[in-house]
């Protein structure tokens, strides 16, 4: 009896053994593709998580999506660049520099990364108290101000703007997150802060709680200063009145795209897969759900704001899509 026994407890823990060995290498066969996002209070980290625990995207057998976060935009560049993350969101004047050796400081030329899709515009916004009296970029001066995490995106178009308006080296910086920058404005510790993000920001919202916010008008600076003649890729666009509390008429700003972004190596079918799942009804639906600034995501918008080569696999969807010659 006892040597039955043995030999059924054997059998079965052969099978268990079996069975996970067979569970490892089916796991290991699904490969892990990185999505980079954002830092806290941002859109871009919203982006890849969306896609990260969309269903149909855990579903696909090949592979799974992992979303990162980052420091935003020029992080997300330099790795896709270099295939420490294979997908990214990356603002399309910085893809466009990026690949033009026009970075700000750097002269490398980040040639592998390559446009999949258009997902919303990212306008300029700036905050300050009500009772500031400032209503020009030029006005900060010996001011501070929240500038965005270093290596984001908000970061770098900051500095880029600042510098062309002559104040860039005339401010207190903070680089700083949008969520630590409303707690810091919030707190009286910061005059003002930028961000780069499409709107409503949940940053914003937060600062507005505790104080009566104002919006610069940066479109009146930039217009002023030459900086859509310098910078082609920005366009015009308003803040509607009632985005934020207290904010009661519309504020003309600027705005870059915001591009989904691959690595050149990353498998045609792969691009082409997730492409095919997200612009779906279905799957912008989804996107709508996780944030209402993916309200515009389309068809008919998927290639937006391109101005750089396409990776073939979405080059091939768009195509079939009728929106691409």
């Amino acid at each position: 009896m006892k040597r039955n026994f043995f030999q059924v407890l054997a059998v079965s823990c052969a099978f268990l053994m079996v069975s996970l060995i067979c569970a490892g290498n089916s796991f290991a066969l699904k490969k892990r593709i990185i999505f980079g996002g954002g830092p806290a209070g941002g859109t871009f980290q919203v982006v890849a998580n969306a896609i990260q625990v969309y269903k149909p995207v855990k579903e696909i057998p090949e592979f799974s999506v992992r979303a990162q976060s980052s420091g935003g935009s020029v992080e997300n560049l330099r790795k896709v660049d270099t295939n420490k993350m294979q997908f990214g969101v990356v603002y399309s004047g910085h893809v466009y520099q990026g690949l033009n050796g026009l970075m700000k400081n750097d002269p490398n030329k980040y040639e592998n990364v390559k446009a999949v899709a258009w997902l919303y515009g990212a306008p300029a916004q700036l905050i300050v108290r009500a009772d500031s009296g400032i209503t020009s970029v030029k006005q900060l001066e010996g001011k501070k101000v929240g500038v965005g995490n270093a290596g984001s995106g908000a970061f770098a178009n900051c500095e880029l703007f600042f510098a062309h308006m002559g104040i860039w080296d005339k401010i207190e910086r903070n680089a700083m997150g949008y969520n630590d920058a409303a707690a810091a404005f919030g707190n009286n510790q910061l005059d003002a802060f930028w961000l780069f993000t499409a709107f409503p920001s949940g940053a914003v919202i937060m600062a507005a709680q505790t104080n009566d916010i104002a919006m610069v008008d940066l479109n009146a600076d930039a217009e002023a200063s030459g900086f859509y003649k310098k910078y082609p890729y920005f366009s015009k666009l308003y803040v509607p009145a009632g985005t934020y509390k207290g904010v009661e008429k519309d504020v003309p700003t600027f705005q870059d795209s915001t591009l989904w972004v691959a690595n050149a190596s990353v498998s045609d079918d792969v691009v082409y897969k997730l492409l095919s799942v997200i612009f779906t009804e279905e799957g912008l639906k989804h996107m709508v759900s996780q944030k209402k600034t993916f309200k515009n995501m389309s068809i008919e918008n998927g290639v937006n704001g391109i101005v750089t080569p396409m990776h073939p696999g979405a080059e091939k969807f768009w195509k079939e899509k009728g929106v691409l010659k």
